[in-house]
């Protein structure tokens, strides 16, 4: 599977725009399989998307395909093989 990393997140992924992460272990891949496969991996980014407590960052979305996770199961959504993964910063403003 691959993980979209954008732009202003891409230093904490050696300058990558995407991740491929493979997921096994003997357990259903899921979001918190694969921030934790992040953990191990590239540190610097994960703890960027989630907190110390393990809790997805409230102004970063993870999207699976075009959906939020937040509109799922959160960290619980399942992934399949296929699936694409987004990091996206949340974007506020207006006036």
């Amino acid at each position: 599977m691959h993980v979209r990393v954008p732009a202003a997140l891409r230093h904490a992924a050696g300058g990558r725009s995407t991740v491929a992460a493979r997921l096994g272990g003997g357990r259903s891949p899921d979001v918190r399989a694969l921030l934790d496969h992040l953990a191990a991996t590239l540190p610097d980014l994960e703890r960027r998307v989630r907190d110390e407590q393990g809790a997805l960052r409230r102004h970063v979305n993870v999207f699976v395909g075009t959906t939020n996770v937040r509109d799922l199961d959160e960290q619980a959504t399942a992934l399949g093989d296929g699936d694409e993964v987004a990091i996206l910063p949340a974007v506020s403003g207006g006036g």
